[in-house]
């Protein structure tokens, strides 16, 4: 047990203690009091800009529901005696097996069948209505194989059919439990069901038959779900399984979007390398609070995720605070180590189930009406989610957005020289800062990171000594783009300039004055040196907690500058803290952090550079400056800088300083 550090606490652990020895709830600890972030929704999700229709309102559409399957499941009654739709069995004995023979006995016994006969199950919601209407397939992930978990997903199947989506929530439950290593099986099992979907559209006779677009179709899944998406997008598009050739695929599915809720990564990796997803709209969502996946994974797909053919895909990722890993389903809840974590999780802070299927209704059917239906009306709200705030539960959102569009300058993935863009013409530099460094960005985990590389920069305004009140030159750091490039990528008024964004809660202590060149000496006095260069000890370094700003500003080739707040165009807000578990200091001791640091995406249309400051030419930027003007000190992680040219749906409506 922890040793704890004052008498009072000492004696609670031990009556809490004995308590627990006499049949109480908690094992051993002391329960922590609530913590949460302090809540800003109220003023940043106090605007709605998009006049569409509310996404998580119900359509017009009546709904059907069918069940297609084996009909012999042992212990499945509806994909045994209600199935409309008769499904073959697949051999999966090559993506999953049990972990030993006794395994494999124990679960063949309770489902009837092995790896080898692997039953294509699923329950459809779809439009009482004549057409062809767009097909979504939902996965769950793992859980208890005897608590079924493909019915929690029928919120969504009901909403989505009554606006005009097919949607089928897939069993693989027989895939859950014990084992490990079976993700391929997931993703390949969910491109075995569209091939069932294919003839269910083909076959005369069919409920189904010419119902189904099979050239519209999103696949969504939740935890190791989630993850079967991208393995499914990227199977979907090889000739062979990568860890075995004799097994050849045939899919090539029209497939156009991918949504990961709280995904795992890396649990299947294809002949050892992260699974590589391109040119697919992709939609990660994740909760502070999951007690599960109690890191945002999916970021490290969403860095892998790759736009190359051209055409006009997008991404998005958002962290919803409060939000936990089960609540999304709701078979699972808000337990998300199952019944007995009750004793071990911290519950008191969530959203309710209530709000977090909203946000779920609200990003996933505006998503699939986005780029599946062409509702382009819906596409700021992935860009800025501030545009959407009635629509929104209250509680904090950080976004991440890029589209196809978008020039990477710089990324810090190519080199180990800081003064280096990721592309010929793009030149790095800083003024007076106190940290600029490039490394991986980290997951709140020990020793785990994010799989991607950021900048590092730090400043403190102050001029150390006696006067606290003396400034220097605010610190600065700044990108410069050749004219090549910036015509190259056909940069101007109707470009934005892109960035992601997070404070820390690292302060750099003051920094030295400059010397004094008149004279021979240094000018400084032995205070302000030994104020500069004293180093404080870690016991005496506290967390930054004040709100930071800082300014962007730009120039062009003309030398004219135009300067916007960052804060305008997105909440800059330190990363939340969540504490997952009830005990006193097990968030601390389990994780590195007790936050995530997730970047917020800033999108700023040069055109409000031009309407700040009239002459500014953005066809001609030639620099671009992160100005620490606005807060004294801190520390900010920065990356994917770089100029998009996106549609201008994505713009349509913009909460901006220049408006």
């Amino acid at each position: 047990m922890r040793r704890w550090t004052t008498e009072g606490r000492r004696a609670a652990c031990a009556r809490s203690l004995a308590m627990t020895l006499a049949g109480t709830l908690f094992a051993g600890a002391c329960v922590a009091p609530l913590k949460l972030a302090h809540d800003d929704s109220d003023s940043v999700l106090s605007r709605q800009l998009l006049a569409a229709p509310n996404p998580s309102q119900k359509g017009s559409f009546a709904v059907k529901t069918l069940y297609y399957g084996s009909g012999t499941d042992k212990q499945r009654a509806i994909y045994r005696d209600s199935v409309t739709l008769k499904t073959a069995v697949v051999n999966g004995a090559k993506f999953a097996s049990a972990p030993d023979p006794r395994q494999a006995q124990i679960r063949k016994k309770y489902w009837g069948f092995d790896f080898t006969k692997l039953p294509v199950n699923g329950r459809v919601w779809y439009p009482d209505a004549p057409g062809s209407f767009p097909l979504v397939l939902v996965v769950h992930g793992n859980h208890d194989m005897k608590q079924f978990s493909d019915p929690g997903y029928q919120y969504l199947g009901e909403l989505l059919a009554s606006r005009g989506f097919i949607v089928a929530s897939v069993d693989e439950n027989f895939l859950n439990g014990n084992i490990r290593g079976e993700n391929d099986a997931r993703g390949w099992m969910l491109l075995k069901h569209l091939q069932s979907w294919k003839r269910f559209n083909d076959s005369t006779g069919s409920p189904l038959q010419g119902k189904v677009d099979m050239h519209n179709i999103a696949l969504m899944g939740h935890s190791r779900g989630g993850e079967a998406v991208t393995v499914a997008g990227a199977f979907n598009r090889l000739p062979y399984y990568p860890d075995d050739a004799t097994v050849k695929f045939d899919f090539n599915f029209d497939i156009k979007s991918l949504v990961a809720i709280a995904p795992v990564d890396g649990q299947y990796r294809p002949a050892d390398k992260p699974t590589p997803v391109s040119n697919y709209n992709y939609l990660l969502i994740h909760g502070s609070h999951d007690g599960d996946v109690s890191i945002f994974n999916g970021l490290a797909q969403y860095e892998r995720i790759r736009f190359t053919d051209g055409k006009p895909w997008f991404k998005s990722a958002m962290l919803v605070y409060r939000a936990n890993h089960g609540q999304w389903n709701t078979t699972w809840g808000s337990l998300d180590g199952g019944p007995r974590s009750a004793r071990s999780l911290d519950t008191r802070g969530l959203i309710s189930q209530a709000d977090q299927r909203k946000f779920a209704e609200v990003y996933i059917s505006a998503f699939l009406e986005a780029t599946l239906r062409d509702k382009r009306e819906y596409l700021p709200m992935f860009r800025d989610h501030r545009v959407v705030g009635q629509w929104l539960p209250k509680t904090m959102y950080t976004t991440r957005f890029q589209e196809s569009g978008f020039h990477t300058a710089a990324d810090f993935e190519e080199d180990v020289d800081v003064t280096s863009g990721s592309v010929p013409g793009v030149v790095l530099s800083s003024d007076s800062l106190s940290v600029w460094k490039e490394s991986p960005v980290p997951f709140r985990a020990r020793a785990t990171t994010q799989a991607h590389n950021a900048v590092t920069i730090g400043w403190n305004n102050r001029i150390a000594g006696s006067d606290t009140l003396k400034m220097g030159t605010p610190a600065s750091f700044a990108m410069q783009v050749s004219d090549s490039l910036r015509a190259s990528w056909n940069v101007g008024a109707a470009s934005s300039l892109v960035f992601s964004l997070s404070p820390t809660d690292a302060k750099p202590g003051p920094r030295a004055a400059p010397r004094d060149t008149t004279k021979k000496a240094d000018s400084l006095t032995k205070a302000a040196k030994k104020a500069a260069s004293k180093k404080a000890s870690p016991k005496d370094v506290k967390p930054d907690t004040l709100p930071i700003d800082l300014s962007i500003v730009v120039t062009d080739a003309s030398g004219r500058s135009a300067s916007l707040p960052l804060s305008a165009y997105g909440v800059v807000r330190r990363p939340l803290e969540s504490y997952v578990y009830r005990r006193a200091g097990r968030d601390k001791q389990r994780f590195a952090n007790v936050y995530e640091i997730v970047l917020q995406t800033y999108a700023i249309p040069l055109a409000d550079f031009a309407r700040a400051t009239p002459g500014f030419d953005p066809a001609r930027i030639t620099r671009v400056q992160w100005r620490f003007d606005r807060s004294i000190a801190g520390t900010i992680i920065l990356d994917n800088m770089g100029f998009s040219n996106m549609r201008p749906e994505f713009t349509a409506q913009t909460i901006g300083a220049a408006r």
